[in-house]
């Protein structure tokens, strides 16, 4: 019986074990197929290269709400390691919750402030900010405009790599 038992146990940690290691590389091929590791359980969703003429890094977007009805725009935003956007600001205000990694937010004037996981922003209308990734980490948000109906952004001039080496130092 204990030689059973023993054969027994042998086989499902053997297929466990397998089955482990398959799950692990799929992750990691998911990784290398779009670079982006997934350091939240939100959607990263594609480059973000309509805007990326306002950032320093890629970034990818997913937007998460279409139904214009509700009036709240969320989409999840996720940053390389390093990736600020320039100043800018929303003329109804934005909302930012931090959904993984380490970021920093810093509006005109002020100093920066570190983020993490968990953390909300909220951002005044017209208030001159940028905000991105740690030099060492992804980082990805939430952002949610306020009074859509009426929201725009305004883009400014990128944030310097003094400004950015200060605030993150």
């Amino acid at each position: 019986m204990k030689t059973i038992l023993k054969s027994v146990l042998a086989r499902l940690f053997i297929s466990l074990t397998v089955f482990l290691t398959a799950c692990n590389n799929t992750k990691n091929q998911e990784q290398m197929e779009t670079g982006v590791p997934t350091i939240s359980s939100f959607p990263t969703g594609e480059e973000n290269k309509e805007f990326g003429k306002y950032f320093s890094g890629r970034t990818w977007l997913a937007r998460l709400t279409t139904n214009k009805d509700l009036n709240v725009p969320i989409s999840n935003v996720t940053f390389e390691p390093g990736c600020r956007n320039n100043w800018h600001s929303h003329s109804g205000g934005q909302i930012l919750i931090v959904v993984g990694g380490t970021g920093y937010y810093q509006e005109r004037g002020k100093p920066a402030r570190r983020l993490s996981e968990g953390d909300v922003v909220e951002i005044a209308p017209d208030v001159e900010h940028w905000h991105g990734a740690s030099p060492d980490s992804w980082f990805s948000h939430l952002g949610i405009g306020c009074n859509p109906q009426t929201n725009k952004d305004t883009w400014l001039e990128p944030v310097t790599d003094e400004e950015y080496n200060e605030a993150v130092k």
